[in-house]
């Protein structure tokens, strides 16, 4: 009989590429983990622009980025004929720096957070990374739940993002790095709860805190949004952010 490999789900992914992280907010140097995309060739111009106004309206992780042309190889995919790949940083990257600091992460779920006048009001939609083979947001995107286009440009509509907890122990040490992201290229938490307390509707564990980022597919989302064909693998591998450029030079 053969013995077939058990499931994992995406929380145990997240661990695992969570550890791998070595970005250094301050010397903005060091791996991240990155989603890669696609987009037909012809909607790359669309595509910038979206990417563009997106980190502009925050609504996006980093404005950082990368681009491959068709028959490139990113890791052990070839990019196919007709499309672009994009590379974006994914929002697990903070995980990784979480964990570098010595403070236990528990991830707890990805979803869709509804936003009035650009704040978040309350998550919406959500999936249990524990319960889930399949990344959430992947899932969230391909059901047309978004309006990342509306916030982008009215301020109220939906968004991605995700939640995970840390004991309150360790509070003044995720001061530490989210003072430290201040100045970095990487912009995307959403909120920060209270001890016992929920975070956008969300319950925590006792004695712990919650804190919400942005989804990293949000600028693909938005993509999608403008009826073009685009297709998403979160949580690709992980890249170093020199091999990154900033959209806005594009």
């Amino acid at each position: 009989m053969v013995m077939m490999p058990p499931l994992k789900f995406v929380n145990n992914n997240i661990e695992d590429y969570a550890i791998r992280v070595t970005f250094d907010p301050l010397e903005g140097r060091g791996d991240v983990v990155y989603n890669l995309s696609l987009v037909k060739n012809e909607d790359l111009e669309f595509a910038i622009s979206v990417l563009k106004d997106a980190n502009k309206t925050g609504v996006s992780v980093s404005g950082m980025v990368k681009f491959y042309h068709s028959g490139e190889r990113v890791a052990d995919f070839v990019i196919p004929a007709g499309c672009t790949g994009i590379c974006t940083m994914c929002s697990i990257t903070f995980d990784g720096l979480l964990i570098r600091r010595g403070i236990p992460v528990n991830p707890i779920g990805g979803g869709v957070v509804e936003v009035e006048d650009r704040a978040p009001i309350r998550f919406t939609h959500m999936i249990l990374y524990e319960h889930t083979t399949i990344d959430p947001l992947q899932v969230l995107i391909s059901q047309k739940t978004t309006s990342v286009t509306n916030v982008m440009r009215r301020g109220s509509g939906t968004i991605l993002a995700n939640i995970r907890e840390f004991h309150m122990e360790a509070e003044h040490l995720v001061g530490m790095v989210l003072d430290e992201l201040a100045s970095s290229s990487y912009s995307g938490i959403l909120e920060v709860g209270m001890p016992n307390v929920p975070l956008l509707g969300v319950p925590v564990s006792p004695e712990f805190i919650g804190i919400a980022a942005i989804g990293g597919t949000n600028p693909l989302a938005a993509i999608r949004e403008g009826d073009r064909w685009v297709q998403i693998q979160a949580m690709k591998g992980m890249m170093d952010i020199a091999e990154m450029d900033d959209i806005r030079r594009f």
